[in-house]
């Protein structure tokens, strides 16, 4: 089999809850190594979406494909080969950090000599190391968000799903992240961003994807999207124009 240039396939995506509808026929397409960052207010739709494609949820109707596989029957495999970092780092509190990473590298079958060659460098990355003996409940959110993060690169996936990532980070943290994230691109591996942070996706984004009540409202490059509203205008006008403001 080739490599596959689309590496998620959404086609007439539909989570209904009763009867209302948090996801409303979309469809989209990321491609390899790209960063598609998904907007929208609150209750868009984004989270959901999220996870229909990391399988934490199961979607009503429609076809979700993740690096050629179907999410409706193939997702054990396709979790091996995806990360997530949630809007919560919901992570268990009484490991230390060094444990937390152990657990995730034998989990998704990372041998032993590249943990100990990897473990040791992230933390260093994100300024973990002092802490690696202590339980993860003594951490703050951000020190807890650096550690998700750390936990997903050591694994290596093809995919990063990041809902809110940046949340909790102190910028120097922060700036490191939005490096990472441009260099992996670069490397082939594709992003699937959710942020209300608009500078930030504006600056690190291939393509934008704006939502609202459920549905796509907009999918472009920013420079295309911008064109639509008027000469100048920044990611937030387009957004707001968009979405009338809504939060």
């Amino acid at each position: 089999m080739g490599e596959i240039n689309n590496v998620i396939e959404v086609k007439n995506l539909v989570k209904k809850y009763g009867a209302f509808d948090a996801v409303k026929n979309i469809s989209f397409e990321v491609k390899k190594g790209e960063i598609f960052t998904f907007l929208g207010p609150n209750g868009a739709g984004k989270t959901t979406t999220v996870k229909i494609l990391t399988g934490i949820l199961k979607h009503s109707s429609g076809n979700v494909k993740i690096l050629g596989l179907d999410a409706a029957g193939e997702m054990d495999d396709i979790k091996k080969r995806i990360g997530l970092v949630p809007d919560q780092p919901y992570i268990y509190p009484y490991l230390t950090a060094f444990e937390y990473m152990r657990m995730i590298g034998d989990v998704y079958g990372v041998c032993v000599e590249e943990q100990k060659k990897k473990i040791p460098e992230l933390f260093e990355m994100f300024d973990l190391e002092r802490r690696r003996g202590e339980i993860i409940d003594s951490f703050s959110h951000g020190m807890k968000q650096k550690l998700v993060i750390s936990g997903v690169l050591l694994h290596r996936p093809e995919i990063m799903f990041l809902d809110e990532p940046l949340v909790g980070l102190d910028p120097k943290s922060a700036r490191t992240v939005k490096d990472l994230f441009k260099k992996l691109a670069e490397n082939g591996t594709s992003i699937f961003m959710c942020t209300h942070v608009l500078e930030i996706a504006q600056k690190l984004s291939d393509r934008i994807c704006i939502i609202n009540g459920g549905e796509i409202l907009a999918l472009d490059t920013f420079e295309n999207l911008s064109k639509n509203v008027s000469v100048g205008a920044d990611l937030e006008a387009v957004y707001l124009n968009l979405t009338a403001g809504e939060n």
